[in-house]
């Protein structure tokens, strides 16, 4: 059994059904993030989880307790929300040690604790100030280390950079995941940032009406998708529609350009398909290998820095790649004929 075990989870509010047959098996020291568009069940389950909210059939199971219909304060659970939440009429090193005073610890043992805390988050100095006098990314740190204080067995993590900038939450995403890696605990991180699930988990949920759609590592998530809306939801991807010429062989119309997979298709000869490929692995021009070809123009181009985004009108709709900028070859100019080549065997085949 796993060390976070999530069996057959439901919830509905009234008529409406929010999670929906949720399993999941996390094991200890684990990251494993949700991640999904808004409205799609994972803070649901995330409450579920800390005890915010009681399921409507299921159970979880931490380290072999059943957690279920426990309340939230029963649980050895540790968690940090979207908003702050720190008391501002008390210092960094109050916040940090309320839970240990609730917990009636005494003083020494939460000076101690509350001095590792902010030794461990890099705030040493700053134990005397209070959250009006920080920053939003040390006022962050401070939730943390105060979720942290109590050693849960489970620490929950809901969105936590949200409310920050870009540069902040690249640098705070780094310093949680080397604190999760130190402390070696099992950790739920809820998001709706791909870059973030990616980057940080070991394995990533991906959630879509309720249900868990596919759980794998960031990895697998990206490159092999087992569904239509993981493959359409996680990183850019280019779609193009194909009629099915002979399912056994492989082989497909583009408009009215013959395209072989070398490979079986689902379906039937017939049947209509979608081709799915990331822009990286398209080539602008004719590459060595076994690769399908198309003809096209140049529809668009995107400078984006170190690298370009062409888009490319083929036959079936549109292909998006990327190149490195090289500042001695300007890119191509709008309308400009080109060939644009992939290889078969990187085109996901998605069911119509």
């Amino acid at each position: 059994m796993a060390f976070l075990d999530i069996q057959h989870l439901e919830k509905s509010f009234g008529a409406m059904h929010v999670v929906k047959d949720f399993n999941l098996g996390v094991e200890k020291g684990e990251f494993v993030s949700f991640l999904g568009p808004s409205g799609c069940g994972k803070t649901t389950v995330l409450r579920m989880v800390a005890g915010f909210e009681t399921p409507t059939s299921g159970a979880i199971r931490i380290d072999g307790q059943d957690m279920t219909c426990l309340p939230a304060n029963r649980r050895n659970i540790g968690m940090v929300f979207q908003a702050y939440a720190l008391f501002p009429n008390l210092t960094v090193e109050e916040n940090i040690g309320f839970g240990l005073k609730v917990a009636g610890e005494g003083k020494v043992a939460i000076r101690s604790r509350v001095g590792e805390m902010l030794e461990l988050i890099g705030l040493r100095q700053l134990g005397s100030r209070y959250p009006f006098q920080l920053s939003g990314g040390q006022q962050q740190r401070v939730a943390l280390a105060r979720a942290l204080a109590p050693r849960p067995q489970v620490l929950l993590l809901d969105e936590p950079l949200s409310a920050l900038d870009a540069k902040i939450r690249i640098s705070l995403r780094e310093e949680i995941r080397r604190i999760q890696r130190d402390l070696g605990i099992t950790t739920i991180f809820v998001t709706h940032d791909q870059e973030e699930a990616l980057s940080m988990s070991d394995r990533v949920v991906v959630m879509h009406q309720g249900i868990a759609d596919q759980v794998a590592t960031p990895f697998e998530i990206y490159n092999r998708p087992t569904t239509r809306f993981v493959a359409q939801f996680v990183g850019t991807l280019n779609l193009l529609e194909a009629n099915v010429v002979d399912a056994a062989a492989g082989k497909v119309l583009l408009g009215e350009v013959p395209v072989s997979l070398n490979r079986p298709l689902p379906g039937r000869t017939g049947e209509r398909i979608s081709l799915a490929a990331r822009p990286e692995i398209v080539t602008l021009g004719r590459s060595d290998g076994d690769h399908v070809v198309l003809a096209g123009r140049i529809a668009d181009v995107h400078f984006l820095g170190s690298v370009i985004r062409i888009r490319v009108a083929v036959e079936g709709g549109h292909l998006s790649l990327d190149t490195f900028n090289q500042p001695d070859r300007p890119p191509p100019s709008l309308g400009t004929p080109v060939e644009v080549s992939v290889s078969h065997r990187d085109l996901l085949v998605l069911a119509a």
